[in-house]
């Protein structure tokens, strides 16, 4: 009888005899069985991504049907296997297949940097919007606390006659950063490994637009994913105090610090944080005060004018 994934443990997936091939159908059902059996809620999902990347196609192509008709060979198969045990262990999927889709970009990440989110593009939307607007023939913007880079790398090449520079203090973060900024955009976004409150002197009172989405997490709170919870680096959630405003206060006065009157500022936060985060901006003397709700229906970034 050909073994299956099917309630396998971790040691069962890694130690048992593994078949020659079998029907790539097959394998991603059994897929889905077994993270619906460990409470992944994006079971299907998951099974769609992991089968497109062992096989080199797009997950596209898998939901449109185009898994049907291959098979995986026993190397493959041993790939599932790895794949669906560190899943179940609630490993971040883009940690199996080392990248990221954002917006229109593959970024690269894994252990030790924060997995950009698509909550996260809303944010680089705004941002993208006002560097578009922006009168001036080469404007310059800032990602703070850019993790990866998918903020910066997304106003860099979605606006590619703007000049990006995006900073990140820990150095595990910047290095996948430095890796995504070399490949993606190496002519017009500059990233740098440092704090937010002393970032880029050179750049006060010349930035045109700010996009951030800094650690905003209340000590005692935990993260609501056990992604976030187990794989991703505190410092790139936990705010830094008790109502986890530290970090985005001190945003908020760089960004004062760096903004030209009239740049843009848009930044990411909780979804119950709407209020106090424009408190803040308007006790740093930002204007045009608006908080937007995302297209899942979440109050989740606020943007501001700089006075």
């Amino acid at each position: 009888m050909t073994p299956t994934l099917r309630r396998a443990s971790p040691v069962d997936l890694q130690t048992r005899p593994v078949p020659t091939s079998r029907p790539a159908r097959e394998v991603f059902e059994e897929i889905v069985r077994e993270l619906e059996l460990a409470d992944i809620p994006t079971a299907v999902g998951d099974a769609e991504v992991i089968v497109a990347h062992i096989l080199g196609i797009t997950r596209i192509e898998v939901q449109e049907g185009g898994a049907e008709g291959r098979s995986f060979s026993s190397g493959q198969l041993d790939t599932v296997a790895e794949f669906v045990t560190r899943r179940k262990a609630r490993e971040p999927l883009q940690h199996l297949t080392g990248k990221a889709l954002f917006r229109e970009l593959t970024l690269a990440v894994g252990p030790g940097v924060f997995v950009p989110r698509r909550e996260t593009e809303f944010v680089a939307e705004l941002a993208i919007r006002a560097l578009k607007a922006q009168p001036s023939p080469h404007p310059i913007a800032v990602d703070l606390c850019m993790g990866a880079g998918a903020i910066a790398l997304s106003m860099a090449t979605e606006v590619p006659n703007a000049t990006v520079y995006g900073v990140e203090l820990d150095p595990a973060g910047f290095a996948w950063a430095k890796r995504n900024f070399e490949t993606i955009a190496p002519h017009n976004a500059f990233p740098f490994n440092g704090d937010v409150a002393d970032a880029f002197p050179e750049l006060d009172g010349l930035v045109d637009v700010i996009g951030t989405n800094p650690p905003w997490l209340p000590i005692g709170i935990p993260p609501a994913t056990p992604e976030v919870a187990l794989w991703d680096p505190p410092v790139t959630w936990f705010g830094g105090d008790e109502d986890g405003m530290h970090v985005v206060r001190t945003v908020s006065r760089t960004g004062i610090r760096l903004g030209r009157p009239g740049a843009s500022l848009a930044m990411e936060h909780g979804i119950s944080q709407a209020p106090l985060v424009r408190s803040i901006l308007a006790a740093d003397g930002w204007v045009d005060i608006r908080s937007h709700v995302d297209p899942r229906g979440r109050e989740r970034v606020t943007t501001a004018t700089h006075p």
